[in-house]
């Protein structure tokens, strides 16, 4: 079936939800390290705390992505199913994940939430390729991350957002404040609004013949399928892949270390270890309220300042909206650069002054907003349309393996490689986009490099 193309408005009723999807990931990128450090984990610990994350991913989108792939309800389609599953135990998960009260409860509900959205994200990706001709591919992803940036941005912002309305506290020890779980049930609330809203305004084309699509589900198999797909991987999709690599360790290393590293490198205001006060004696316990009110205000403005890149990426994605509404773009062009930019924006954290911390996550946001967008653009030109969502799902390989390894120890060793600074771990940030920017002259694909 020759796919028509769609105007402003249907592109963005399909995407909408991903503003919702991007509220959890913002607010569990920014302050999971956080809560993390409130019960009392140390620096070195909390990438090892994050390994449900991307563990979630590896299991979790390759069979969504089989499942959706074989999905076709007359009612409510073939990814829509998906999109509602997810967002409902994704909302139960971010309400209740900064009422945990020790870590092992924090980490559990890290990943069940990330299992969620796993479950409403990998379908968005397919629906684009579902819905749109090639010639609006580009267009589709770039809309996607354009609402993708508005969420970051605002979803980052919310706690501080929330505190400025006079909910502001100072929690004891080993407590998130509750202007943080506040903002955190706003995001739950957001999650389920905005899928409900693309579940009600999209339609999903069915199968070009309905009977040949039950025939054929009837003799899939996944294991099959998946290591037939493993196998016939398309040469493009691999050399994306292993930019992919490198642009997710990175940002993995900023989601799970940031905090820690830049409230103590920038803000001098490093999380107490409450172990090494002693409560009983009140000048202690004064000197720990002290401390652990400096760092809780560096965290807050951490996090506004981790919301900058999200407001950047939305402006990037925005220029690229209207480009690519009317022209094709340099696919592998626009991804270099964008690289590495982000990664001059994390190099640029070494320097120590908070003043620049704006002008490091804005040059992180164009990495940021090109990752959301081109290579899925590039992806979506090079693979089978009936194999769009187990080839998106396993794509999702190269997302979540370099942040495994990231979490297993690779980020605690590379940095110390790099220095026993607070800050290496954003240098190593930094060098991995940039090999990833220089990784793009492997691809060499004239339908996939323009679209």
């Amino acid at each position: 079936m020759e796919k028509r193309k769609l105007g402003f408005w249907e592109v963005w009723n399909m995407s909408f939800g991903f503003l919702g999807i991007q509220f959890g990931f913002a607010l569990q990128g920014g302050f999971m390290s956080r809560i993390f450090q409130t019960l009392g984990a140390d620096p070195h610990d909390i990438p090892a705390l994050w390994v449900a994350a991307p563990l979630t991913g590896l299991i979790v989108q390759p069979i969504i992505g089989y499942l959706s792939d074989n999905t076709w309800h007359p009612k409510y389609g073939r990814r829509k199913p998906y999109f509602l599953m997810g967002a409902i135990l994704s909302s139960f998960a971010l309400f209740f994940v900064p009422y945990s009260s020790v870590l092992w409860v924090a980490a559990g509900f890290l990943w069940i939430l990330d299992a969620s959205i796993n479950i409403s994200m990998e379908p968005f990706r397919a629906l684009v390729a579902d819905k749109l001709p090639e010639s609006q591919r580009s267009y589709g992803f770039v809309l996607q991350t354009l609402i993708i940036g508005i969420g970051t941005w605002i979803a980052s912002n919310l706690p501080w957002l929330v505190s400025r309305m006079g909910f502001t506290d100072e929690p004891a020890p080993g407590i998130v404040p509750e202007y943080v779980k506040i903002a955190f049930g706003i995001g739950a609330l957001v999650f389920l609004i905005s899928i409900l809203y693309t579940v009600m305004k999209t339609k999903e084309y069915p199968p070009d013949d309905i009977e040949a699509f039950k025939s054929e589900k009837k003799e899939n198999r996944f294991i099959h399928d998946l290591s037939y797909s493993i196998k016939n991987m398309p040469t493009t999709m691999k050399k994306l892949g292993l930019i992919q690599f490198f642009s997710w360790f990175a940002f993995f290393t900023m989601w799970s270390m940031a905090t820690p590293a830049l409230t103590d490198y920038v803000y001098k205001a490093p999380a107490p270890d409450k172990e090494a006060y002693n409560f009983t004696i009140p000048a202690q316990e004064q000197a720990f309220n002290v401390a652990n009110t400096a760092y809780q205000t560096a965290a807050d403005n951490v996090g506004s300042a981790m919301g900058i890149y999200g407001l950047s990426s939305m402006a990037f994605a925005l220029l690229l909206t209207f480009y690519a509404a009317k022209r094709t773009v340099n696919r592998r062009i626009i991804h270099m650069f964008s690289l590495i930019a982000g990664g001059a924006g994390f190099l640029l954290m070494g320097i120590g002054d908070a003043a620049l911390l704006n002008v490091s996550f804005i040059l992180i946001g164009i990495s940021w907003g090109s990752i959301l967008s081109m290579p899925y653009a590039m992806l979506s030109s090079s693979v089978d349309e009936k194999r769009m969502g187990m080839m998106m799902g396993l794509f999702n390989m190269f997302i979540v393996i370099p942040q495994i390894i990231a979490a297993l120890g690779g980020i605690n060793f590379l940095s110390g490689i790099i220095s026993k600074s607070s800050i290496a771990p954003m240098m190593l940030a930094g060098i991995a986009l940039v090999i990833a920017g220089l990784c793009n002259f492997l691809i060499n694909d004239k339908k996939v490099i323009i679209g």
